[in-house]
């Protein structure tokens, strides 16, 4: 079983391969753990939960409207099922405070995410929220380690200070940065009206941070410790691509047991996400060759024409049936109206359902020839997330979702997201279940905002799920 490490907690450090804190025992060799990771992907998780196990968990988790009632829904256990003491409260004991009298705490500390305003592209803006929620896990026990970025903000690793180390972990992913400009906040202000909290960043997805933070602070809390150890891998450059942080999140999804990535879920019903397209770029620019428009337009090779050519070719590569889109977003070229355009440029983004169809659709964007005699094409770009595909290990966990959605009594449904996200590359090493953060609305829109009353049952939700037994 691999096991992670935590070293040197108290200051930002510089990247570093691997990512600081993983060890690897050396019982496993590469290639049984090669075998390993096709196995975890391709398998679903172990026997579900008894239903004792569920409601017992959910009880602590979520007092129902009427209390006195709660201890009449948990039936016995037969005599010859073993016990199940991980998931059951002292005799004739409840939680204090559990989650959904902790919502007004829940704002609070949302409020304050968010009055921090984190933009991608501002490095410095990300520590304070990094300490934010640094500060959170602190009180229930984790110690952090950052890791300074070399074109973001970096990232934090949150993990345990007492735990097992052969036991295995699950990652929860998530990210500090928004789509947000500083100064975003003097138009778009914190505000908490009719039942729902409005702010930049506040759906997308700082309230997922909370939710996660708040989930395991109840688990300890209430004496509940999982089998499989939460760990915590916060980055801030995921609105941009992740290309600082991916290869640390490759890293751990490499070793870890699952992922839950709190990004907010879909739709007004709080949607999971168990599938994700996968999302290119390209960048095409054409070479023709510069003449008069007027005295010698038979001397010149227009590369605006041979766009065109171009931007036919690429729209036709569209596929409704199997969810591939190509978009031509962006065209540049020419120099002026009475010159034959010598160069011209066009973006293009992707997104593709499968792995099959993203090689398919880069080779036959990279295999493209120009049609006018004289122009060339330079084509660069790829699929740079890849999908997050239904495999049998994620709908395992979505399977366990649905389990632990029923126990606390809310009611869940899964979907496809046409956007990408970090889940996109832990699901190509572990199973994945995605869409586990706030319920709400707007993301990168001014309506963004997040429904109060929702943060503590997705909380709930996840605790439920971070007590599931390892998948096998």
């Amino acid at each position: 079983m691999h096991s992670l490490r935590l070293q040197n907690t108290s200051q930002w450090n510089q990247p570093q391969s691997p990512i600081p804190g993983i060890v690897r025992h050396s019982t496993h060799h590469k290639q049984a753990e090669s075998v390993k990771i096709r196995a975890d992907r391709n398998s679903a998780p172990d026997s579900p939960l008894s239903q004792r196990a569920f409601q017992q968990l959910s009880f602590s988790l979520l007092l129902p409207d009427e209390p006195s009632n709660c201890t009449l829904q948990i039936s016995p256990r037969p005599p010859q099922e073993p016990p199940d003491d991980r998931y059951q409260p002292e005799s004739g004991s409840r939680n204090p405070l559990p989650l959904n009298q902790k919502q007004a705490k829940m704002v609070e500390l949302l409020k304050q995410a968010v009055n921090l305003e984190s933009p991608s592209q501002l490095a410095n803006t990300q520590r304070p929220v990094f300490q934010l929620f640094r500060d959170e896990l602190e009180s229930a026990g984790y110690r952090s380690r950052f890791v300074a970025g070399k074109s973001s903000g970096g990232q934090m690793l949150a993990i345990p200070r007492e735990r097992n180390r052969s036991h295995a972990q699950q990652l929860i992913l998530g990210h500090v940065d928004t789509v947000w400009p500083l100064g975003t906040l003097d138009t778009m202000p914190i505000e908490s009206r009719n039942g729902c909290l409005h702010g930049p960043g506040s759906y997308d997805m700082k309230a997922g941070l909370v939710q996660a933070v708040f989930a395991v602070q109840t688990l300890q809390e209430i004496g509940l410790k999982p089998s499989v150890t939460p760990i915590f891998f916060l980055n801030s450059d995921e609105e941009i691509g992740s290309h600082d942080s991916a290869r640390q999140i490759e890293r751990l999804a490499r070793v870890v047991d699952r992922t839950f990535v709190v990004e907010p879920s879909l739709g007004p019903s709080g949607k999971l996400k168990t599938q994700r397209k996968g999302v290119g770029k390209f960048q095409i620019t054409v070479k023709g060759r510069a003449a008069h428009a007027g005295l010698d337009p038979d001397k010149g090779i227009s590369a605006i024409h041979e766009l065109a050519h171009v931007i036919q070719k690429l729209f036709a590569m569209n596929d409704a049936e199997s969810g591939t889109t190509v978009n031509v977003g962006v065209i540049k070229g020419g120099m002026r109206p009475n010159v034959i355009a010598p160069e011209a440029h066009a973006e293009i983004d992707v997104r593709v359902t499968t792995q099959i169809e993203a090689r398919r659709i880069e080779n036959a964007i990279h295999g493209m020839d120009p049609q006018l005699a004289g122009t060339e094409l330079d084509i660069k770009g790829r699929i740079e997330r890849p999908p997050l595909e239904f495999t049998r290990g994620n709908e395992g966990l979505w399977q366990q979702a649905r389990q632990a959605a029923a126990a606390l009594g809310l009611s869940i449904d899964q979907a496809s997201a046409g956007g990408g996200s970090d889940g996109n590359w832990t699901s190509q090493f572990c199973p994945t279940l995605d869409g586990l953060g706030a319920v709400g609305d707007g993301a990168h829109a001014t309506h963004e905002h997040v429904i109060e009353n929702r943060m503590p049952e997705r909380s709930a939700l996840l605790a439920m799920l971070l007590m599931a037994p390892a998948i096998q």
